[in-house]
């Protein structure tokens, strides 16, 4: 019986990993050159899923239109978007990370 736990808490802590999929930056304007005015913004989306079974599609757009609400009066320069996946033991987590400039 110990053994039978040693081996299932061994699966549970090796299956953890995390991975960068793809990192992606936006230009800024060059008509615009009062950077050091604007204001970080920020925004997250997740997925989660287990066994194959996934709850939330739109969490990608959810995060989108969270980092455009952040700057409701201005333009949002030099976005970045980074989208990873965190894995565990026959589960997962889809994260997209954005950020950005927001100038007024």
């Amino acid at each position: 019986m110990k053994s039978f736990l040693f081996c299932l808490l061994f699966l549970t802590l090796a299956g953890c990993t995390h991975s960068l999929h793809q990192a992606h930056v936006s230009d800024f304007s060059p008509t615009f050159k009062k950077y050091e005015q604007g204001k970080l913004v920020k925004s997250r989306g997740e997925q989660s899923v287990v066994l194959g079974f996934i709850g939330e599609t739109e969490f990608v757009d959810q995060a989108y239109q969270r980092l455009m609400k952040a700057c409701p009066n201005g333009s949002i320069q030099g976005i970045t978007t980074q989208y990873s996946t965190d894995h565990g033991f026959l589960s997962w987590t889809n994260r997209v990370d954005m950020q950005g400039l927001c100038i007024q």
